[in-house]
């Protein structure tokens, strides 16, 4: 008989995650996050990116079994309180390799931020950006002047990305998506489609006039001069899911949605 895995459980702070997790902690047995060798997830996508850049600190690989009790709840498994243990057992994995996003502010300040989903650039100020692109150190767009622009992983094209009318990108497709935000000129540009193994440079125009800040899923950084993205393949991470809601599955379905 195999012995369970240690898990450890962590809610959102929701009246309705915390509920949950009260009765879970009533009818299973938990370890700490220090001790888990799998952590279950209770809340909805966004709680879900914290916990991975919380594991991704910590330089940890721990599986996450999401439930959802947030909104949208793409990245998660739907809510049940019985039948974890064989849940568990028969959940399938997933390898997410996040992104690293190293910028460099106009005031010369240096800073590296994963991200699982996206990283976007945006105007901070009424005036459009005007950014130039180059992938593994060639020009391939002198001035892009936009709203902003992103790259976004497969797990995330589903996300930011598709409501800036990027693609969806299925998993496991060793694809990066790069895809405009309100893009100005040129008008025609719907963005492009790169191998993983990118390196995307963005190099801000005019930076003290046309201020551009750079997010890394949740964190911000503002005023760069200067971003560049690729994937970090030293910190990969695992996604459980119950068989019949695999993320692949859901990926690929969701492009039938009207």
């Amino acid at each position: 008989m195999t012995t369970p895995l240690r898990r450890a459980l962590i809610a959102s702070p929701t009246p309705a995650a915390q509920e949950a997790e009260r009765e879970l902690r009533e009818q299973y047995e938990w370890a700490s996050l220090e001790e888990a060798e799998l952590v279950v997830a209770l809340g909805g996508d966004g709680f879900l990116l914290q916990v991975l850049h919380q594991l991704l600190e910590c330089r940890s690989n721990v599986p996450v079994f999401g439930m959802n009790l947030g909104t949208v709840g793409f990245l998660m498994n739907e809510w049940r309180l019985g039948g974890l243990d064989e849940r568990l057992a028969r959940a399938k994995p997933f390898k997410v390799s996040p992104l690293e996003m190293l910028t460099e502010t106009i005031s010369g300040e240096v800073r590296r931020l994963p991200a699982i989903n996206e990283v976007s650039l945006l105007r901070e100020t009424r005036q459009a950006a005007k950014i130039e692109v180059s992938v593994n150190d060639r020009v391939v767009m002198p001035e892009l002047v936009c709203d902003g622009i992103l790259a976004a992983t497969p797990a995330g094209s589903t996300a930011y990305n598709l409501s800036a009318n990027g693609p969806i990108l299925p998993l496991g497709s060793a694809m990066l998506a790069l895809t405009p935000i309100s893009p100005f000129r040129p008008r025609r540009w719907r963005g492009a489609i790169l191998p993983d193994r990118a390196r995307i440079s963005l190099r801000i125009l005019e930076a003290e006039k046309r201020p551009v800040s750079a997010v890394a899923d949740q964190r911000e950084v503002r005023d760069v001069a200067r971003v560049e993205v690729e994937i970090d393949r030293m910190r990969d991470l695992t996604l459980m899911f119950d068989p019949e809601h695999a993320l692949d599955d859901r990926i690929t379905m969701e492009q039938f949605i009207a």
